[in-house]
């Protein structure tokens, strides 16, 4: 979600002056934008299946350890022929000090269907979400979440989640704390779109949602 009241994420930056995008298709688009990526990002060397991955400098003891550290229990041998890593995002957890932990299924389509939750205005939370990671390694994996009010861009933040090898139980990972804004001008309604994407420009997962923020919780 992103949005911030103390500011204290040195990842977050934010602006006032940005419209919502809107290309007319409602399509979720499939790879980062330029405006959400750095030019000087290096360039990766070719997809290479986990067997591939495991025969590269095979005779470096060192790199061999830390290679089979990685993949754990794969099953190398039903992975062989995957150059593409199915990337799964099932879950947003919600959790408040203040209240139960709020669980978000996602819908495939990552478009959630009206408000997806409401929030207490200057209530500390963090964001925990739940990654299934199948058929090979996902290198660089990380979130990038924009928000908007009225048409405004009022919040941009990215986070690195990190490189994930393929395994049967599903990962979680838990986001810094951030704080909801407050006062009259910050209630009300926020659109937002939430991607996560690898090192190689893919978007697993586009979200487009709405939620608001109130003076007080949701009876």
């Amino acid at each position: 979600m992103g949005l911030d009241g103390d500011n204290n994420n040195n990842q977050t930056e934010t602006a006032t002056s940005t419209a919502a995008p809107d290309d007319g298709s409602g399509a979720a688009s499939c790879y980062a934008t330029e405006e959400e990526e750095d030019d000087s990002r290096p360039q990766l060397g070719p997809n290479c299946t986990i067997k591939e991955h495991l025969e590269k400098d095979k005779d470096d003891e060192s790199l061999r350890r830390w290679k089979e550290q990685l993949l754990g229990s794969v099953d190398v041998d039903s992975a062989a022929e995957t150059l593409e890593a199915d990337v799964k995002i099932l879950s947003l957890t919600i959790l408040c000090p203040e209240r139960a932990n709020l669980v978000l299924d996602i819908p495939e389509n990552g478009d959630p269907k009206g408000v997806w939750f409401t929030l207490k205005e200057g209530t500390h939370y963090r964001l925990r979400f739940t990654i299934q990671v199948n058929n090979n390694i996902v290198s660089g994996l990380r979130y990038t979440n924009t928000v908007w009010k009225t048409g405004l861009k009022v919040d941009s933040s990215k986070e690195m989640l990190g490189t994930f090898s393929p395994q049967a139980e599903p990962y979680t990972h838990e986001m810094t704390e951030e704080t909801t804004p407050s006062g009259m001008f910050a209630r009300g309604s926020y659109s937002a779109k939430s991607k996560f994407i690898d090192d190689d420009n893919k978007c697993h997962l586009e979200i487009n949602y709405t939620f608001n923020i109130q003076k007080d919780w949701p009876q």
